[in-house]
């Protein structure tokens, strides 16, 4: 197994880097500290990145060309993510558009909907948001119950959607509708839906952080054509769980490059604070660090198995577990050893002006639950790695 970057790698990795230094205004944190910025600026200023990213031709990076892409491979992309991770850029708004609805469209969608929604999407024009998990229904989302009933030759979608990111902000979302009640999996249809229309109500909720990225969404009889259904009707469940494989690898570097910068800060204030010679606190870090490359090494691996035309395997669901564990304790470690300063949210008086480690302390929380909770990510690695019977 090569866990090397070819000279073409490393030639990428060298023009993106150029072009970031040459294009990032400042870093994402600075632009969350201003305090001229809310919620609708920051937005905004995550619009223009995206719309800036997308002129450049980086984002899809490995999509056809035909569509927006660079035909590029999944090492490029992970290439990508660790040095836009690594750069502090600002977070695109269209991130589930990009990962998931833009792999759904080119590999299950029409020719119509391809022409109608990629471009809009890849430049930020359309904001896009997921309308997956419901109340009940997030982990165990075969059981969700928003249904989709005819009317004529299109639809009407009843039912509640939740922890919708950037539904607050989003012009259209991609939702799993029953179609058909009897059926669990395969009752499940893939609707693209414009948010701006009667029978849709969009709430923010509010989050630990303060911050209100997340919504609600309720649909009330509202209208979905027919010619928005993604692959054919009972399609919904296979296509959603067959798109969420196409970006795996994408995010293997990443996370450990975030968390570089991450230690770094950690280091310079036990340093500052005159703390880091101590044993107990040495220890701690080097803990993080190992931890740090244990989740690199994986991520190569994830690489190398791509690279060589594999599916891979468990590994999504291994590095789901070390980066989002590894939040947890790395951000109460910068709590427990930076003291007090280390608590306030970055806009606070003496907060520091490096981290915002009061956040990534809240946000951590969430990361274990996200995207399949830890809990089950561990039963699908005990079921495929160690062959062991789950419930």
């Amino acid at each position: 197994m090569d866990l090397g970057f070819s000279e073409a790698h490393e030639q990428f990795r060298r023009e993106l880097r150029a072009w970031l230094a040459a294009n990032l205004e400042r870093p994402w944190l600075e632009e969350l500290r201003d305090p001229r910025n809310d919620e609708d600026s920051l937005f905004e200023i995550r619009r223009r990145w995206q719309a800036k990213l997308n002129a450049a031709g980086y984002l899809g990076v490995n999509w056809p060309k035909e569509w927006g892409g660079r035909g590029a491979t999944a090492v490029e992309n992970a290439i990508f993510q660790e040095e836009t991770y690594r750069a502090d850029v600002p977070p695109i708004p269209n991130l589930l558009g990009v990962t998931l609805l833009g792999p759904a469209l080119i590999h299950h969608g029409s020719e119509e909907q391809r022409r109608r929604f990629i471009p809009k999407l890849l430049s930020a024009e359309e904001v896009w948001c997921q309308g997956f998990s419901e109340p009940g229904a997030g982990s165990d989302l075969a059981s969700l119950r928003t249904r989709a009933e005819p009317d004529g030759n299109d639809f009407r979608i009843t039912g509640q959607k939740v922890w919708t990111t950037f539904g607050p902000w989003a012009d259209w979302i991609f939702v799993l509708a029953r179609t058909d009640p009897d059926d669990r999996h395969g009752g499940i249809s893939f609707f693209l839906v414009p948010l701006r229309q009667p029978g849709v109500v969009v709430r923010p909720l509010k989050q630990i952080t303060g911050e209100s990225e997340f919504g609600e969404v309720f649909f009330d009889g509202a209208l979905a054509k027919r010619e928005h259904v993604v692959g054919k009707l009972g399609e919904g469940w296979r296509i959603a769980m067959t798109v969420l494989s196409y970006e795996r690898g994408a995010t293997s570097l990443a996370y450990p490059a975030q968390n570089d910068r991450y230690l770094a800060d950690l280091v310079k204030g036990l340093a500052e604070s005159g703390s880091l010679a101590r044993h107990d606190v040495r220890e701690k870090l080097a803990r993080l660090v190992v931890d740090n490359e244990v989740m690199r090494a994986n991520g190569l691996r994830t690489l190398a198995t791509l690279a060589a035309g594999r599916a891979p395997g468990p590994e999504a669901s291994i590095e789901k577990i070390l980066w989002s564990e590894h939040a947890k304790r790395q951000s109460d470690a910068a709590l427990d050893l930076l003291g007090p300063q280390a608590q306030l949210l970055v806009r606070a008086p003496h907060a520091r002006a490096e981290m915002d480690w009061a956040r990534e302390f809240l946000w951590s929380r969430a990361g274990t639950i996200y995207s399949g909770s830890s809990e089950i990510q561990r039963n699908i690695i005990a079921k495929r790695v160690l062959g062991l019977p789950t419930a």
